[in-house]
């Protein structure tokens, strides 16, 4: 998971983020936009998966604001009080200022040298996040893994003109039958492709957490690549 930590400008500051060198350029850059417990390696290592794709990969550490002493908090352990800890972080961050920050991230990854495109890909809060962006953005591609801020963000749907890809667990605790439904009749009429995982709770993608779903991980990840590499070319 050889990564290097760069900063991208924003009108705060530096912020942090952590860059994925694709094998070969010019190639599309992927911006992944980390879930609630932020960049952890779970994240490098999906970001690991989309070099091995041909990508280059930008994933910005959002918590930057909250830093103490120069460090970004992330919840790296799996303990029962992770989750806890982690809504306390998201609740501290402005959402605006961190969908700038996205904004930000896009536009450097646009500014590099070997790139050749930009999509977003997002976890959880990220999935939320990266809708956001995508509306200020126009990126290439969208994908969001079981955003949890979407049903909030639903106004912004005519806003997301690229191809986009949305993946759900039908079991998810945070995102019932009804709000899915909603997102999903909120993002179809855009064209956006909704892939509902039989069995699947939240966060079903992350292998360290107790909500894993295997199965449901590898399809979703194969339909990932899929769509990506139709829209944003790999070198």
């Amino acid at each position: 998971m050889a990564s290097s930590l760069i900063e991208i400008d924003t009108p705060d500051g530096p912020m942090p983020a952590e860059w994925f060198a694709p094998r070969a350029e010019p190639t599309g850059t992927v911006v992944v936009c980390q879930e609630i417990f932020g960049v952890t390696d779970y994240i490098r290592r999906r970001c690991q998966s989309l070099v091995e794709e041909g990508y280059g990969v930008l994933a910005p550490r959002f918590y930057w604001r909250l830093a103490e002493e120069g460090v970004t908090p992330e919840i790296t352990e799996a303990g029962p009080d992770a989750l806890q800890r982690a809504m306390g972080l998201v609740a501290r961050l402005d959402f605006g200022t961190a969908v700038a920050d996205g904004v930000a991230a896009v536009q450097a990854a646009r500014r590099h040298e070997g790139s050749s495109g930009v999509a977003l890909l997002g976890f959880c809060f990220g999935g939320g996040l990266a809708f956001a962006v995508a509306a200020r953005t126009r990126p290439q591609a969208l994908v969001s893994y079981y955003g949890s801020g979407l049903r909030d963000l639903l106004h912004l749907a005519p806003e997301v003109t690229c191809p986009s890809l949305h993946h759900f667990g039908e079991a998810d605790s945070f995102l019932d039958t009804e709000s899915q439904r909603r997102i999903t009749e909120a993002v179809t009429p855009t064209g956006a492709l909704v892939h509902s995982h039989p069995g699947a709770d939240h966060a079903f993608d992350n292998d360290v957490g107790s909500w894993h779903h295997p199965e449901a991980s590898a399809r979703a990840w194969q339909t990932t690549t899929q769509f990506l590499h139709e829209h944003l070319p790999s070198a």
